[in-house]
């Protein structure tokens, strides 16, 4: 089937699954959940599919075995299509791209690559346009000072202090989600992300250390 978007139900079973966070609320809904939620976010990812890459949904259910909070279920549903990420909860809809976690040698390439004049350069323009389009750039486990090796008053410092970088975009919970319209706005946005994509791949790569 085409994606249509999801119904109002899907929000619905999320706002309730906030409130009953309970294996006695999931079997409850369950038929909610597979039709509403999970089957529009198959439809969305297998038509996105060509253009971005294989997708994965991820699993319903949290890992609680180290956290404190012990709730059961997640509270949004979300999927990988290629490099780009799609969440919906009852928030809305959100979608992301980049790298959000480096790993010690992509760190190390991509500080490199910052400091470079020409390679630095062109990443600010690609998140001057970026935001231009109201798609924000964030980083992630930012350093407070700069890093060890680089000068404090480098003219790219805030993206050396970077662990992690990318492009974000979230919506609100509006009429057109329970339309094609949710598709474009994600095409759109991966799209729009692609320079950013492109740099990170071209420059960062892969981690070549071992998984642990």
């Amino acid at each position: 089937m085409a994606f249509e978007g999801w119904p109002a139900e899907a929000l619905e079973f999320y706002e309730g699954l906030a409130a009953d966070n309970s294996k006695s609320y999931w079997l409850a809904h369950r038929n909610v959940y597979e039709t509403c939620v999970l089957a529009p976010m198959r439809e969305l990812v297998i038509e996105l599919e060509p253009e971005h890459g294989e997708s994965k949904i991820f699993r319903p259910y949290r890992d609680v075995r180290f956290s404190k909070d012990k709730s059961p279920y997640k509270t949004e549903i979300a999927a990988h299509v290629g490099d780009g990420y799609v969440r919906l909860s009852a928030a809305g809809l959100a979608a992301g791209s980049g790298m959000h976690q480096m790993a010690a040698d992509q760190l190390d390439r991509y500080r490199t690559a910052v400091a470079d004049d020409a390679l630095g350069a062109a990443l600010v323009r690609i998140i001057a346009t970026l935001r231009d389009r109201e798609i924000a750039v964030q980083g992630s486990e930012s350093l407070k000072k700069a890093p060890r090796g680089y000068p404090a008053d480098h003219p790219r410092v805030d993206l050396l202090k970077h662990k992690g970088l990318y492009a974000w975009k979230q919506w609100p919970v509006e009429a057109w989600l329970g339309t094609p319209t949710a598709r474009a706005e994600v095409a759109a946005f991966l799209g729009a992300a692609r320079p950013l994509r492109d740099w990170l791949t071209d420059h960062v790569g892969p981690s070549d250390l071992p998984a642990r």
